[in-house]
């Protein structure tokens, strides 16, 4: 089988998760002998079909735009036995880099009018290439994806009988996280394993489509707080996604329930060990309120309120333990300058560098 796969995005650098998941596609179709092509498009000049239907008059099959889609791409996409198409979803629907390589398939069409049962269509020139769609969301809901369906079916379904199947991923951005790790590996096998069925079988199985597909964001309260946490660190710091990674923030607590969000994702159980203690955060300043964490067994329990024998508690004006929480701070030198206070075992403050990570 020859693919030709289709790649959308316009991050590159190992921060496109659609690259990211078409990359694990790709493994699996190479796996099973397809010869597969990858081909960035935001490296391509594809320029915009301006509707002069030359394609179907003067030079019948070919663009008038003489650019990378007339002399490369089209060819490539006509040879091909299979077309994936990955892109990331904006406004709900196609990305405008890959909305403009389709429109400017149009020579692939014939200018006259034939009647279907219900409609009205234009017959083809060529035959389509089987499609695969791909494409992945930041929001966590599967239905943030209905409207590019819709489309998606009627384009390649309906009207052509191309497509092979639609693989949607919500929540890309979690799946390069350490704290979903286990989770988001076994969707990246799950999306191996699709391109292996779209070679061999011409569909993905239903136990497959399902994994890929899995919600693992279980709590949409905790995945607002971080989500709303990271943006507005990213704002108050000035900076970009990209930079925000390159610099290795950290996202900044607003609420003592975010705080006991982030803490948790940073827990790191090798350097727990076989840690038994109870941590207890006494904050006051810009926010009050109290908490605690439970370490046992190389695992974390984050709770409201207090604890009735902690083995180290921390007094902290909330602002100071936020700064040292995303580096802004150096929490012995705040502790030395008495910004902070604690009591119980000093061992375990000395440990939280072991404790904790981002």
């Amino acid at each position: 089988m020859k693919v030709l796969a289709l790649n959308a995005s316009p991050r590159g650098e190992g921060q496109s998760k659609t690259e990211f998941l078409l990359n694990h596609l790709v493994e699996g179709m190479q796996e099973v002998g397809a010869d597969v092509e990858v081909v960035a498009l935001r490296k391509k000049k594809i320029k915009y079909c301006v509707g002069c239907f030359t394609c179907w008059t003067k030079t019948p099959g070919v663009c008038i735009h003489q650019d990378d889609m007339t002399n490369e791409l089209f060819p490539k996409w006509l040879a091909a036995d299979l077309v994936v198409y990955a892109f990331p979803l904006y406004h709900y629907t196609v990305s405008a880099a890959m909305k403009t390589f389709i429109e400017r398939t149009l020579p692939v069409a014939l200018p006259f009018f034939e009647q279907g049962q219900n409609e009205t269509y234009h017959p083809l020139r060529h035959d389509f290439p089987k499609a695969v769609v791909l494409s992945v969301a930041g929001l966590p809901e599967m239905s943030v994806f209905d409207q590019l369906s819709s489309y998606i079916r009627f384009l390649f379904g309906s009207r052509t009988k191309s497509l092979v199947a639609e693989l949607y991923r919500p929540a890309a951005e979690t799946l390069a996280r350490l704290y979903h790790r286990e989770k988001a590996q076994d969707i990246r096998e799950a999306f191996v394993q699709a391109g292996r069925e779209i070679v061999q079988q011409s569909r993905v199985a239903p136990e497959t489509m399902a994994l890929l597909t899995r919600d693992f964001i279980e709590n949409k309260e905790m995945f607002t707080r971080i989500g709303n946490a990271y943006w507005k660190t990213c704002i108050a710091e000035g900076v970009s996604p990209r930079e925000f990674e390159e610099k290795g923030l950290v996202p900044r607590a607003d609420s003592v329930e975010t705080f006991m969000i982030l803490l948790s994702m940073g827990f790191n159980p090798e350097g727990a060990g076989d840690t038994k203690a109870i941590i207890q955060f006494n904050f006051s300043g810009e926010v009050e309120g109290f908490c605690y964490f439970q370490i046992e067994n190389g695992r974390i329990e984050p709770h409201p309120g207090t604890a009735e024998k902690p083995d180290l508690t921390i007094e902290t004006p909330f602002e100071v333990w936020m700064d040292i929480m995303t580096g802004k701070a150096d929490g012995q030198q705040m502790f030395m300058e008495q910004k902070y206070r604690v009591n119980g075992d000093l061992s375990l403050l000395m440990r939280m560098n072991q404790f904790f990570g981002k």
